[in-house]
């Protein structure tokens, strides 16, 4: 599937699938039911469906901009991000010349993303109390959702997460 290219940010391409489109769809409506289902009235629901979702992808870019500081730090930068990977997630691109990279780098540059989506965490943590209403409950979904999903995964290696990239790291060491 072709991306479309979005432009750059800090001279990182970023692309999109076009799948990301109907996910982020889905993912709204999703989103929007579960909040009508703890009580939010219609009107509510979908404007907490449509914030959730929002902070979904602000979450995916910044956890992606930390790998993208780790990979600068490390002296071989990431060349852009495509966003969709599984509609809903995105994936790092690095140059196709990129030479062989001791494991070290590759571990640096997969941590990156998870110590910036931990802060995140602690700060929708800090800011719980502060969310009203049924947006406690958004706050929860945000805060759940960098602790485990973009956080914690280092500790699960599925191959193509950062834990996958960990994992596949320390056995070459």
């Amino acid at each position: 599937m072709k991306s479309i290219h979005l432009g750059k940010i800090f001279g990182l391409q970023i692309d999109i699938l076009p799948v990301t489109f109907l996910a982020t769809l889905l993912l709204w409506i999703g989103l929007s039911a579960a909040a009508y289902a703890i009580g939010s009235p219609l009107g509510e629901s979908f404007l907490i469906g449509l914030v959730a979702a929002l902070l979904h992808w602000t979450s995916v870019l910044l956890h992606h901009l930390g790998h993208f500081i780790a990979s600068r730090t490390a002296g071989y930068p990431m060349s852009g991000l495509e966003i969709g990977m599984f509609g809903i997630l995105a994936r790092d691109l690095y140059p196709a010349d990129e030479p062989e990279l001791l494991p070290a780098i590759h571990i640096q540059r997969a941590l990156g993303g998870p110590i910036v989506s931990g802060l995140l965490s602690v700060i929708f943590f800090l800011l719980l109390p502060l969310w009203p209403g049924n947006w406690y409950w958004l706050g929860w979904f945000i805060l759940l959702e960098n602790l485990f999903l973009f956080t914690l995964q280092v500790f699960i290696p599925l191959g193509f997460n950062d834990g996958g990239t960990i994992l596949r790291n320390l056995r070459k060491k």
